[in-house]
């Protein structure tokens, strides 16, 4: 593992090999213009001396050897970071305007730099690791037109088959100020097979859907214009041979760690090369960047596999957990909780809490989470957004003194907050209106009767963390959900000077990192859950500040196992909010059973969203034995690796899905039968990740009873991986759900 580089005596050519323990990922320099060119990236190469690959020595090609035929060069080479306007019709991953009014970029290699660990970005999130776990490299190049200097970071990691990127741009003085109208952070070429796209799309309570198409001429792409990662799209792009299932075939996976605007896009010219791009959405974006200062772009990770879309995951999934989340819950189990939105809405005051927390309390449940509704005058959704403090006429005695009974009865207590928002109905924005994000002189734009706090003001920043702080040392606060529930429009801020109003979108992501930053600082021991609506801000970026984010305000168990399949595509198990939900759902309808509730939200963190108080006694019995299966089980779902096994959105009949430890000697297979047949005889079940050699154990989990059942198989890994076993059961109805647990002997 780890960075080569090999010149030759050209003086033109370095190649440089950046290894992972499974995959080799190579550029070089080429010419006297010092282009930098993608060779390679897929299975680990011995060799380093393949510069064939990109196709440039096959005939008289290079500017030097045909000046004529330049635009020709420039229109097919792959670059590893295209500039704009010189020839290359492709989609381009930088652009400027400078103060002679052009757009035109080039990079142009001039230096580089190896070394172990790697750097932080300042002020955001990204992944890490120590000079053992790791090595980077600094690939410098210039736009001398423009007197840019240009950084491209490379991080290759010892441990898991990944890579991170990320670009700087600093202005070296040519110009006073130069716009900066486009800075995406990768750009890796492809050519040689015939690839579909995996995007991830969804809406509201309908987040993260998996959505797989064959990749066809033009360009295809996702993004995101509304100050938020979006429940509408996803910042990831996954790029797989036609042939790719799970298990098999070439599959690339590209992350974004950010938390704003942005684009993922594949672009297959009439080469026949895709060109894979990520980064900044340029739309409504211009940054000033004066003589001596840096841009730095976000980070993107890189995920080859040559083992299928599963692989793909579980090297995410382990990147993740060793490599980004920092919180001190990442290898812990998280307290059961119960929060109390669906349970009662804002109809709520202490006595309602304290009884829920007295019956939750009985059955095992470890936290009350208390939901919207509890400050200003705010028994609706039309008011109080940014007046934190304490409603006495619903919380009466005060927050202390809730925290307090609540404690007593054994149990922790966490609050929910909005701190990115303001009502037009509060104090707040009646003593500061110019604190909303809004336009002058255009009728602000309202969402869920809210206005976006301005996060690019630094006065803003102080008073909202400083408000965040009060409510938190005020009380016993072991756990805050961190709500946004609108997203940006008519983006201008009162303070920034029309020069800068392009800046707004990335300052207020900045914003949002730094009050993040900033609370898990000081509150360390705080479980920080994020949300945006349900999960319009999963991502990495949010990842990096809370262990955990809640997936979806759908919490309806036969639509939670599509969206936990589309989430768990890239991120691990433990990072997934999951609660047993109310029935009818208040989402959807529909009636599920209590144990398959159960089942599904154990892929997750495990809690509660309902009236504890008000379930039937038979549901309210079974909540022990979930608890117990939950202290069981967590810690497999938690640290193992992940499986699909059969999944709903492809066969539209049943769901299943594995984890493994490991070191192979416990697994969990989930089954949910949603859809009941007529006449058939048995499901064969090839299992997944187990080693062969091994005799393992397998019982299913009684809910009723909290215990593994009495019966017993004993069976070979191969023969439960390469013949199958019979996972028919005792399926009767739609909605059913069986727990299997499987451990060597």
């Amino acid at each position: 593992m780890g960075i080569t580089y090999k010149s030759y005596e050209d003086g033109c050519r370095i190649i440089f090999k950046l290894d992972t323990p499974n995959t080799t990922y190579m550029f070089q320099t080429v010419d006297s213009d010092g282009f930098l060119l993608h060779i390679y990236y897929g299975r680990r190469l011995r060799l380093t001396d393949i510069d064939d690959l990109s196709r440039i020595y096959q005939h008289p090609f290079l500017p030097s050897e045909n000046e004529r035929e330049r635009a020709s060069f420039m229109d097919c080479a792959p670059f590893e970071y295209p500039g704009h306007g010189l020839g290359d019709y492709r989609d381009d991953a930088f652009a400027v305007l400078n103060e002679n009014g052009h757009s035109v970029t080039s990079f142009s290699y001039s230096n580089h730099r190896i070394y172990k660990g790697k750097p932080r970005l300042e002020g955001m999130p990204a992944t890490f690791g120590t000079e053992e776990e790791c090595e980077t490299v600094e690939i410098i190049g210039t736009d001398i037109v423009n007197g840019l200097e240009i950084t491209l970071f490379y991080t290759v990691f010892n441990d898991v088959d990944a890579i991170a990127k990320s670009v700087n741009i600093r202005n070296t003085g040519k110009f006073e100020n130069i716009k900066l109208t486009k800075v995406l952070s990768s750009c890796v070429e492809f050519y040689g097979d015939e690839y579909d796209t995996i995007f991830l799309h969804g809406s509201w309570a309908r987040e993260r859907i998996i959505d797989r198409k064959p990749l066809g001429y033009g360009r295809h792409c996702v993004s995101s214009l509304r100050g938020e990662s979006s429940h509408q799209e996803h910042p990831f792009i996954g790029l797989v041979s036609r042939n790719a299932d799970e298990d098999s075939g070439d599959v690339y996976g590209f992350n974004f760690v950010y938390s704003g605007n942005f684009i993922a896009q594949a672009e297959k010219s009439q080469f026949d090369i895709v060109r894979v791009l990520m980064g900044i959405n340029p739309v409504d974006f211009c940054w000033n960047l004066r003589k001596g200062k840096e841009f730095q772009a976000p980070e993107v990770i890189c995920v080859y596999s040559a083992e299928g879309i599963g692989q793909m995951s579980r090297t995410f999934h382990d990147l993740y957990r060793k490599h980004l989340i920092r919180s001190k819950y990442k290898d812990l189990e998280r307290p059961i909780l119960i929060n109390n939105w669906e349970a009662t809405y804002f109809n709520f005051d202490t006595e309602k809490l304290i009884s829920i927390a007295e019956q939750a309390s009985k059955l095992g449940i470890e936290m009350l989470v208390m939901d919207d509704g509890w400050f200003g005058h705010r028994n609706d959704d039309s008011s109080s957004l940014g007046d934190w403090t304490v409603n006495e006429d619903k919380i009466k005695g005060g927050l202390k003194y809730l925290v307090e009974e609540i404690n007593k009865r054994g149990m922790k207590f966490g609050i929910w907050m909005e701190p990115e928002m303001i009502s037009p109905d509060s104090d707040l924005y009646r003593a500061h209106p110019d604190w909303a994000i809004q336009i002058p002189d255009r009728k602000a734009v309202m969402s869920r009767a809210q206005y976006v706090l301005d996060l690019s003001r630094r006065d803003v920043i102080d008073y909202t963390f400083g408000q965040i702080s009060k409510i938190l040392k005020s009380a016993n606060i072991e756990y805050l959900k961190w709500d946004m529930n609108r997203q940006l429009t008519d983006v201008g801020s009162f303070l920034l000077g029309k020069e800068e109003q392009g800046e707004v979108f990335h300052r207020y992501c900045l914003g949002v990192y730094e009050l993040q930053e900033r609370l898990i600082t000081e509150f360390p021991d705080i479980l920080l859950e994020n949300c945006s609506g349900g999960g319009a801000r999963f991502d990495p970026g949010m990842l990096y500040y809370s262990p955990q984010i809640w997936t979806s305000d759908d919490q309806d168990p036969i639509e939670r196992i599509k969206i936990q399949q589309g989430t768990a595509l890239i991120y691990p198990l433990s990072s997934m909010g999951a609660h047993v939900c109310d029935c009818p759902n208040h989402s959807t309808g529909r009636t599920t059973p209590f144990e398959t509730r159960g089942y599904v939200a154990l892929a997750g963190t495990f809690g509660y969203e309902l009236d504890v108080t008000a379930i039937s006694e038979k549901n309210k019995k079974m909540i022990p034995a979930q608890v117990s299966m939950y202290h069981r089980y967590n810690s497999i779902v938690r640290d193992g690796d992940y499986y699909r096994v059969a999944s709903f959105l492809e066969n539209h009949e049943w769901d299943c899905w594995e984890t493994v430890t490991k070191d192979k000697s416990e697994a969990l297979i989930t089954i949910v039968n949603v859809m009941a047949r007529v006449n058939y005889k048995a499901r064969l079940v090839k299992l997944k990740g187990l080693d062969p050699l091994k005799n393992y154990s397998l019982r299913y989990f009684d809910m009723n009873t909290g215990e593994e059942e009495e019966n017993e198989l004993i069976l070979p890994g191969d023969a439960l991986m390469y013949a199958g076993i019979n996972l028919t059961g005792n399926y009767f109805g739609d909605y059913k759900a069986r727990l299997l647990y499987i451990k060597a002997i």
